[in-house]
């Protein structure tokens, strides 16, 4: 009965632990919550734009949805999500690193390694959703399904996408050394999988080679999840994209907590 105690106090701790760590960049986000939720807006725009109401007028009608603009509308909501959580998360703790040089004050704070990565990834995940906020309506306002786009399946999926990608952020903050090496992330992992991960496309119609490339991005899972969730009914939700995102993001956590123990700047 006493270990079960003390691990539930543990529990306890690490929790109010990594809520206070997400508090104070809380106090930041709160002030620029419409720069944030604009920041990502721009090339969901964009795409929705050119592909959806350009090329997709002349493309047949998709697998799922009545059209191809309504087929991209949930990739563009996971890529907005996937853009922000990262990009937000890995320039905050750079920030920190490299220019303020007050990221080893919270180094010497007693908390558990986890809470730290834990509190980082939650200002990332509602950095994500602010920006995704803006493209579910967006969204919305194209298609005028609203329950397709904010119910409870959708939103699931939506925050373990920003868990995911705001958890490897904090691990590329912890080891970039300068911005251009941000840089390099962004352009060989996040802009590759923003047009590989299943945004654009069905994945059941690219040659096998393919497929597999594609079925190892964690984004491929989330764009259509998030199409099945919204379009689709729940016996044909691939209920298995739950799972392997929960997995991932607790895999990133670990190391992630990991790094922190470690981290010596």
């Amino acid at each position: 009965m006493l270990v079960k105690t003390n691990k539930s106090a543990e529990w306890r701790t690490l929790l109010a632990d990594s809520l206070t760590i997400f508090w104070s960049d809380w106090l930041d986000l709160r002030v620029r919550i419409a720069q944030i939720a604009a920041s990502g807006l721009i090339s969901p725009l964009i795409y929705i734009l050119a592909f959806g109401l350009g090329l997709g007028s002349s493309l047949p009608k998709p697998a799922v949805g009545d059209n191809y603009l309504e087929f991209i509308l949930p990739g563009m909501v996971a890529l907005s999500s996937m853009t922000i959580s990262f990009g937000g998360t890995t320039f905050s703790i750079c920030g920190d690193r490299l220019f303020t040089k007050s990221f080893e004050e919270l180094l010497l704070v007693p908390i558990h390694p986890l809470a730290l990565h834990v509190g980082k990834m939650l200002a990332g995940i509602v950095r994500g959703l602010m920006t995704s906020g803006a493209v579910i309506l967006v969204a919305i306002l194209f298609t005028g399904k609203v329950w397709s786009f904010i119910n409870p399946l959708f939103l699931l999926l939506l925050v373990l996408n920003c868990a995911v990608f705001s958890g490897l952020g904090v691990i590329v903050g912890l080891n970039v050394r300068s911005l251009e090496s941000v840089g390099l992330y962004n352009n060989f992992v996040i802009i590759p999988m923003s047009f590989l991960g299943a945004t654009f496309f069905d994945p059941t119609t690219l040659p096998m080679a393919l497929r597999v490339i594609v079925y190892l991005l964690p984004l491929t899972y989330t764009a259509i999840g998030l199409r099945a969730a919204a379009y689709l009914p729940l016996s044909e939700f691939p209920w298995y994209s739950i799972p392997i995102l929960l997995v991932v993001a607790i895999a990133l956590s670990l190391l992630g907590a990991r790094q922190f123990a470690s981290q010596q700047d």
